[in-house]
């Protein structure tokens, strides 16, 4: 891990900017501004969008055993509907849900709100929708849009805190996937890349730091969750060359199923647990893909002298719980 006590103090800033209402930090500086809309506009005609904006159709019963079905929604971007896949059977919301079905052995009502292009601004809009379901797990994968459209990361971040506390204060249990490193993403050239993979890092960190606040857990997207998508970039990435292919995904719904697992219960915490102060926690999985953030307890105290205490651990994707 490539981490430093200064990624740890932003991420520090941008939360208490995000509590208080203000700015917080940008990872922009204004030499810089100019340079990053000019290479986006570059990123962006090279990218496209051959897939459209919608992924196929995801609702449904997952899962063939007995049983009251576990009800699930899938919240965020493109990445929670799955944009690029053309069976339901290969997003990532239904991959989670019929793995979730196996390892509880009941069936999973899966309702997806996600959306395309959605920023965090607009999570408010699917909490609502979502708690139409009454779900007992949301999943949210949100954060790369609010580095493209240059949003405020404690704005961006106050916006996902206030949706998982409503869904916490509802009943819900949370796992977040954070903002992914968009610096990873081959079509994005150099200042643009060093820019977003600074600003996609920094909001992760502070990502993590909000939500075990409201109290959910985060899984670590980081580069996209491992060395796969930069060594095979033509199998791991679809044909836009921006969100994950089929093979991709499956490595995204591996990463979030054992926490998805162990937010309801149903899947065995590991037997090592590293325990840390929330700030440095989120400094150090953002750059560390997988790695879970959830809050904990040590000597009976919830916090310490640097704020909560959290534990973080990194299971390895597709692993059975009993090695996690």
């Amino acid at each position: 891990m490539t981490w430093t006590p200064g990624a740890a103090r932003a991420a520090r800033r941008i939360a208490a900017a995000a509590a208080v209402g203000g700015g917080g930090l940008t990872a922009l500086g204004v030499a810089t501004y100019g340079v990053l809309l000019a290479e986006a506009l570059v990123a962006r005609r090279i990218v496209g969008r051959p897939h459209g904006m919608e992924g196929p159709p995801s609702d449904g019963l997952y899962g063939d055993f007995p049983g009251e079905p576990i009800r699930m929604v899938m919240l965020g971007d493109s990445t929670s509907v799955g944009l690029g896949t053309t069976d339901p059977a290969e997003t990532p919301a239904v991959l989670i849900a019929s793995g979730l079905a196996v390892v509880a052995e009941r069936p999973v009502r899966l309702t997806v709100v996600g959306k395309s292009g959605a920023a965090s601004a607009e999570l408010g809009e699917q909490v609502d929708q979502a708690l139409d379901a009454d779900p007992e797990i949301a999943v949210i994968f949100i954060g790369a849009n609010d580095v493209t459209t240059q949003t405020l990361p404690a704005q961006a971040v106050r916006h996902l805190q206030k949706a998982v506390r409503r869904l916490r204060e509802a009943g819900a249990e949370v796992v977040v996937g954070t903002c992914p490193d968009l610096g990873t993403v081959r079509p994005i050239v150099q200042p643009l890349r060093w820019v977003t993979r600074r600003w996609s890092r920094q909001l992760a960190a502070a990502q993590t730091v909000a939500v075990v606040e409201a109290g959910g857990r985060t899984v670590a997207f980081a580069d996209l969750l491992g060395a796969e998508f930069d060594a095979n970039p033509a199998e791991m990435f679809g044909p836009d060359r921006f969100h994950p292919s089929v093979q991709g995904y499956l490595q995204v719904a591996y990463a979030v199923l054992p926490s998805v697992g162990s937010a309801l219960g149903l899947w065995p915490e590991p037997r090592v647990r590293r325990s840390e102060s929330i700030y440095l926690a989120a400094a150090m999985a953002a750059e560390e893909p997988g790695t879970e953030v959830s809050a904990t307890r040590v000597a009976g105290r919830a916090t310490g002298p640097h704020g909560r205490w959290v534990t973080m651990f990194r299971r390895r994707p597709g692993a059975p719980p009993h090695d996690a």
